[in-house]
């Protein structure tokens, strides 16, 4: 155990007499050393529930003969970040791991519960949990309750698409108002499949959670035992000495990814998977993703690509009946930290309802909800959420509009200077231009809000939600800052985007693509300073993962 001789001795009576301070007893100090990784804040409505999980998790950890040591990490809400603060949002995500891993070593940690609900959190927290290389389960913080307005469901996805709505005068202000009001009823992460609700599946799927974990309500009263059972869980692993990593494997990840391509999950998966497994020594690239895309049937949708939140998917049966259904395409040998092998999760679950989740026979589509494109304007990939695509966009040419920012693009859409058939070109807000690969979820959903959805195309080197539906393609790689081809695109040029056969490419021949390339213009990069300045330097691209290569 890391802890180990740390209380024990003459030398073991400083850290005996400063944990006394905090309230603990000589009784504690024979006991595991678990921290307990919190990401409570009250900036993030969906993080506001994590004290009291804290204290069920510590419940547990104490019945299980462990001395459990809380702390805290930081965490922001993507919503509340839109525009110029999302540039710290996916740089947050390195700080978040770095943090835990941190606190883990200067405290010995014998193992770890991680307590987080929201995008770039969860993640974090299991790259966090790879790089230690320890026993550690993760306990998500669940979906928040679906709000209520007028007898239909309301949930902050309809917030964005609203304000398309209100701009172009499809309701009133009343209305927007009403549905501002009641798209956020409590605590908990937001209840469509964003990236909060797709990375808590890849967690239980990769077997870091109690099954059930991902989908459970936020404030559901089966939390507590949940997470009880966590804190009896973590003694387990650490007693067994049954680390992160036995759970984080090549065939676990496919796992993952199936689920997440399955139940037509956030893109922003596409950037946190391989991150996770870079950590755990592993490598998973957007080819693996588009290659199992394109052998796993979509088995559900989500809002906003459909009327079902997430909270519909527990009842459904949550990731255990997605699970059993996906089952001949799993490697179902995997360990789980709960004991129990993924073969028999999926052998106890419920079968699917046909409405909710459908079973393999009879899916919504053949593949999966999650492609990379690929072509002269993304040579490394470029991905799109397909299943929140209609059919009448899976292939599309049109003029480009190019946006040197999301601030460009937002300014056309909000005036309304956009035409049918364009396809939007907005650059500099990769990795390294942004800084910090913004997420441009509120352009996408304007764009659906004001009718535009199967006539306008979006492209970009930054990142959407998942949230996102319609023709937005992001993470095209390399991108426009670092001389991508993103680049060279001109107001006019055709862009020619092709769905299903997995093409992005610039009209324009290979003589003028390179000939634009030769004589791109030098331009100043946008200012950045402290750990953002440091991001811009260490970051890699997005078909990487966006991780931080300190080798370099």
């Amino acid at each position: 155990m890391n802890s180990k001789g740390l209380f024990d001795g003459v030398a073991g009576a400083y850290p005996r007499a400063l944990y006394r301070a905090a309230g603990y007893s000589d009784e504690d100090f024979h006991r595991p050393l678990i921290g307990i990784a919190n990401s409570w804040t009250e900036a993030v409505p969906g993080h506001l529930h994590l004290r009291q999980l804290a204290t069920w998790v510590k419940e547990g950890v104490r019945q299980a003969g462990g001395m459990p040591v809380e702390f805290n990490t930081i965490a922001a809400c993507d919503g509340i970040a839109q525009g110029e603060g999302m540039h710290a949002i996916l740089p947050m995500r390195e700080i978040i791991a770095a943090s835990i891993e941190l606190m883990a070593k200067a405290n010995r940690f014998d193992g770890l519960v991680l307590l987080g609900s929201c995008d770039k959190i969860i993640p974090a927290m299991l790259m966090a949990a790879a790089r230690l290389d320890i026993p550690a389960l993760m306990v998500a913080g669940g979906p928040m309750a679906d709000g209520q307005l007028h007898g239909k469901k309301i949930i902050l996805s309809d917030v964005k698409e609203a304000m398309g709505r209100f701009k172009a005068g499809a309701i009133t202000q009343e209305t927007f108002t009403e549905i501002e009001c009641a798209a956020c009823p409590g605590p908990g992460a937001c209840s469509f499949l964003g990236t909060a609700n797709t990375m808590a599946c890849v967690a239980e799927a990769l077997g870091l959670t109690l099954p059930g974990c991902a989908t459970l309500a936020a404030e559901a009263p089966q939390r507590q035992q949940l997470c009880i059972e966590s804190g009896h869980v973590i003694l387990n692993l650490v007693n067994k000495d049954i680390s992160a990593r036995r759970m984080i494997t090549p065939e676990s990840l496919k796992n993952a990814a199936r689920v997440v391509i399955a139940l037509g999950g956030s893109t922003n998966a596409t950037l946190h998977l391989p991150a996770i497994a870079r950590e755990a020594g592993q490598q998973f690239t957007l080819s693996d993703f588009d290659r199992l895309s394109q052998e796993t049937p979509l088995i559900g949708k989500f809002r906003p690509a459909s009327p079902f939140t997430v909270n519909d998917l527990h009842t459904a049966g949550g990731i255990p009946t997605v699970l059993r259904i996906l089952e001949p395409l799993l490697h179902t040998d995997v360990p789980t930290v709960s004991g129990v092998p993924l073969s028999e999760i999926a052998a106890n679950a419920s079968d699917p309802d046909g409405e909710v989740l459908r079973p393999m026979d009879h899916p919504l589509a053949a593949e999966g909800g999650l492609g990379v494109l690929y072509g002269n304007l993304a040579p490394r990939g470029a991905v799109i959420k397909t299943s929140g695509v209609a059919p009448a966009m899976m292939q599309f040419r049109g003029p480009a509009r190019v946006f040197e920012n999301e601030e460009g693009v937002r300014q056309a859409l909000e005036t309304q200077h956009i035409q049918t058939g364009d396809v939007l070109v907005v650059r500099n807000e990769g990795p390294r231009g942004g800084p910090g690969m913004r997420e441009l979820s509120i352009p996408a959903a304007v764009l659906i809000g004001l009718g535009l959805g199967e006539s306008v195309a979006m492209i970009t080197d930054g990142r959407f939600s998942g949230a996102t539906r319609g023709p937005c393609i992001g993470h095209i790689s390399p991108e426009a800052a670092i001389g991508g081809p993103l680049a060279i695109v001109q107001d006019g040029d055709e862009i020619d985007i092709d769905i299903p056969n997995r093409r992005l490419e610039l009209c324009v021949s290979p003589q003028e693509i390179s000939h634009r390339l030769e004589n791109l213009p030098s331009k100043q990069e946008k200012p950045a300073s402290g750990f953002l300045a440091l991001y811009r330097r260490l970051v890699s691209q997005a078909d990487e993962g966006a991780i931080l290569r300190w080798e370099e």
